[in-house]
């Protein structure tokens, strides 16, 4: 039976987690970046994109960390075991595991750092970076209710809004059927489009921020020089390496987080 089709379908035979268990499975391949000390601080969620961890999310976690703030870099491939060559083939073809798929680890994530001492469970921030981004959205509109999600008890996950939604060139494409839907969460929002990315039009992407206004959500929206993933340090294909707008965002970043604390 060819690799391909194995890879697809292992990934949707899986029991219901809660959000419990979903964390627990999530938390060893968490990566934790802040000040040192035990004081409850702001968190932020970082959320990679389709081809998994890579060595940009670690500069916006320092980031984070010099404004005060705890950063968690949540890996979705590791507790699943999936490499890179796996997920290009089928995770960024949109072959599997799409951001509805994946909001599941999101809210287990979000409902396991806000409930750490050292976290403060109403200053919490979700940053995705295209599929991380598109996955959040999906958390956004979702109903969360008992079974939503992949999770058992995904309605009772007693979390205050998000304070902020950082969209790092979200996925908006036609592939991501509820991208206009209403959010259930107001926030304040931060949607970063790339003047030159192959996934969606500025156009389209400024349709999907007027959606999440209609909600009362604040969206601040900038349109960056650049190719889609202009941020992280390899160019693949119609992605190109900005190293000039790259720190502009860093600096975009920070300005966020100092702005929610």
């Amino acid at each position: 039976m060819p690799r391909l089709f194995l890879w697809v379908v292992s990934a949707y035979v899986s029991v219901m987690d809660t959000l419990a268990s979903r964390w627990a499975a999530l938390e060893p391949h968490v990566i934790v970046v802040g000040p040192d000390d035990d004081l409850p601080r702001p968190a932020v969620l970082l959320f990679h994109g389709c081809g998994g961890l890579r060595s940009h999310l670690p500069r916006y976690a320092e980031v984070a960390k010099a404004a005060g703030w705890r950063a968690f870099i949540i890996d979705s491939y590791g507790p699943r075991g999936w490499g890179r060559m796996r997920t290009l083939m089928t995770v960024c073809t949109n072959l599997m595991f799409r951001g509805i798929d994946r909001a599941g680890d999101l809210l287990a994530a979000w409902h396991g750092v806000a409930a750490r001492p050292d976290v403060r469970p109403d200053k919490v921030v979700l940053g995705g970076w295209s599929h991380g981004g598109w996955s959040i959205m999906e958390l956004m509109v979702a109903t969360l209710e008992d079974g939503a999600l992949g999770l058992k008890d995904a309605g009772r996950h007693g979390l205050s809004p998000p304070v902020g939604v950082w969209l790092a060139y979200a996925y908006v494409g036609p592939l991501a059927p509820h991208r206009m839907q209403r959010w259930n969460f107001k926030s304040e929002v931060y949607a970063v489009t790339c003047s030159r990315d192959h996934l969606t039009t500025v156009r389209n992407a400024e349709k999907v921020n007027d959606a999440i206004r209609a909600n009362g959500s604040t969206v601040e929206s900038w349109v960056a020089e650049g190719t889609h993933a202009f941020d992280e340090p390899t160019s693949n294909g119609p992605m190109k390496h900005n190293p000039e707008r790259t720190e502009d965002m860093l600096e975009r970043f920070s300005r966020f987080l100092r702005k929610l604390a």
